[in-house]
């Protein structure tokens, strides 16, 4: 285990090391959960890198492109129905 010492500013922001921000691959965000033993920053996962069994069905379209694909289908229906 490894301890860092950083410095927290007035607004409550800490720097967390390039070395540990690789190692457990953190991006811009990351899960902080509040534990016994202390705070606990976590990486925010990866939906992409998930290995569930519905991966392979949204054939690496991002969460965007589906919820724009299914609003597209939707107009249409709407709009079929309204002809009728």
């Amino acid at each position: 285990m490894t301890e860092t010492i950083v410095t927290v500013t007035k607004k409550g922001q800490a720097t967390i090391p390039v070395d540990l921000r690789r190692k457990h691959k953190i991006g811009r965000k990351v899960i902080v959960v509040d534990t016994e033993a202390g705070v606990l920053f976590k990486a925010v996962p990866d939906p992409m890198m998930e290995k569930g069994s519905l991966r392979e069905l949204f054939q690496g379209a991002s969460s965007r492109e589906l919820i724009d694909q299914a609003r597209a289908v939707e107009y249409g229906r709407d709009r079929a129905a309204r002809r009728r």
